[in-house]
């Protein structure tokens, strides 16, 4: 009896754990299926994007400007994780709801008037910066506005990033909130409305006129969308 009793305990024990890693893992999707790169487009410069072992590879080019694989979708609310390993010398980052329009566009945003030429890629960025300033998660606006949250005053962040390892993002925007983190330690919390959606892009910046390829990579792709 005692036996039966506690057989069935475990087995309904072994189903409430199942029942919970099922529920915290629903809702995720790859935003890149390891293959080729169907859902994707590149805008902004010419840098080399291919896929190498399941991964997407950007290669730096010289004299052109930063480039940007991104996504032909937008999105809005959502948690968004990935992991990267970039080069020594080659900044990068994780462009979320952004945007790059096929004519001039300017916003008006607290008094001031933002101009951006048409095809240049705009928005949040969380950035990745191997550099000895080590900003590596810190929210950064392309194209527009600049700095909003750098790492100088979070120590453990900027000593989070692992130079030429593979290094884990875990970003979340809904509503106005912005917060990253990098491999698991918190980075940029900022709160901003101007952009409520737009597309997720991978940045290969630019490099001026050097001419040794440096690389970005990026796997493990994937979005939970939240309403």
């Amino acid at each position: 009896m005692f036996t039966n009793r506690f057989l069935a305990v475990a087995v309904v024990s072994l189903a409430s754990v199942a029942a919970l890693l099922s529920a915290d893992e629903s809702g995720w999707k790859p935003l890149f299926n390891g293959n080729d790169l169907d859902g994707w487009t590149q805008k902004g410069g010419k840098a080399k994007y291919r896929i190498e072992n399941g991964e997407i590879v950007g290669t730096s080019q010289p004299g052109t400007p930063n480039s940007f694989l991104c996504t032909t979708r937008e999105f809005t609310n959502f948690i968004l994780e990935l992991e990267f390993k970039v080069a020594p010398g080659l900044n990068s980052g994780v462009q979320i709801r952004s945007h790059a329009y096929d004519t001039n566009s300017e916003v008006q945003w607290k008094d001031k008037a933002y101009k951006v030429r048409a095809g240049t890629v705009h928005g949040y960025q969380i950035e990745i910066d191997p550099s000895a300033r080590a900003w590596t998660g810190g929210l950064y606006e392309e194209g527009r506005r600049g700095w909003f949250h750098n790492l100088s005053g979070n120590p453990a962040a900027q000593k989070a990033f692992k130079q030429n390892e593979w290094n884990k993002f875990h970003i979340e925007a809904v509503g106005d909130s912005i917060k990253s983190q990098i491999n698991g330690v918190a980075a940029a919390d900022y709160h901003d409305s101007m952009d409520p959606a737009g597309f997720i892009g991978l940045q290969v910046h630019g490099v001026g006129k050097r001419t040794n390829d440096l690389e970005v990579r990026f796997r493990n792709v994937r979005i939970k969308e939240l309403p």
